[in-house]
């Protein structure tokens, strides 16, 4: 039977959530595994709906997993994980779903959260935050926003040459408090391409960077990446949607 488990983490000890080369380089996926293959008595590898980098965090990351069962407590599944994972790993819930679900395939779209304090200076949440400390032109950084909806080539915004085309489908700048939050949502990401897009919002909204530049940059013709790169810490996976397909 397959398995469907939406998990959070808080990913600042950890060197992203693949498994790594060094075996010293903990990961999300290789505690998860060891907890299951622990419960299975035998190995168990998960698949993910894609990897997050070092000191990444995570509030709806989906993972499968396939267990040779044809009837399973996931109640009492989903106690035991979260009962032996570490503290900063925790399942939300668990389902079957049908075999032709793949937590990688299977995705619509995924939407992504960053999150700056521009306010003073705090140290209780510097793994969880951008403590940029500094304000931000915020009706600058929704003009240049806007700039990003629809399909794009990204290639100047990640760090792969291959395979950059994506859709955003919206981009929207909140204030709470002190915090600045943007969230993102497309039908795919390349690895840095959140963070070199809010890096380069970043730029704009301390006039670092003209709105106009940006056509240059999402020219497909232009090979010119962005300098710009948020810092991991304030990014997180907010949000993945299967289109109410994974039973279907």
């Amino acid at each position: 039977m397959r398995i469907k488990a939406i998990v959070s983490y808080k990913g600042t000890r950890f060197f992203g959530y693949q498994i790594q080369a060094n075996e010293n380089e903990i990961s999300v996926q290789e505690e998860i595994q060891k907890v299951l293959s622990k419960i299975f008595s035998s190995p168990i590898k998960i698949v993910s709906s894609g990897r997050t980098d070092r000191g990444v965090h995570a509030l709806n990351q989906c993972f499968h997993f396939d267990v040779e069962k044809e009837e399973l407590d996931l109640g009492k599944l989903k106690h035991s994980l979260d009962c032996l994972l570490p503290s900063d790993i925790y399942i939300k819930s668990l389902e079957e779903v049908d075999d032709s679900f793949h937590a990688r395939f299977s995705v619509v779209n995924k939407t992504y959260r960053y999150i700056i304090n521009v306010g003073e200076y705090d140290p209780l949440i510097d793994d969880l935050v951008y403590n940029f400390n500094k304000k931000l032109d915020l009706d600058k950084i929704k003009e240049g926003a806007r700039k990003f909806i629809g399909e794009h080539s990204f290639h100047n915004f990640c760090s792969n040459d291959e395979d950059f085309v994506r859709i955003i489908h919206f981009l929207e700048i909140k204030e709470e408090g002190n915090n600045v939050i943007i969230d993102i949502n497309g039908n795919g990401f390349r690895r840095y391409m959140v963070r070199m897009i809010v890096g380069t919002l970043i730029a704009i909204g301390t006039n670092k960077l003209d709105i106009s530049k940006l056509d240059h940059f999402l020219d497909i013709n232009v090979n010119d990446r962005v300098s710009y790169k948020a810092p991991s810490q304030g990014l997180y996976l907010l949000d993945i949607d299967y289109g109410g397909k994974e039973n279907d």
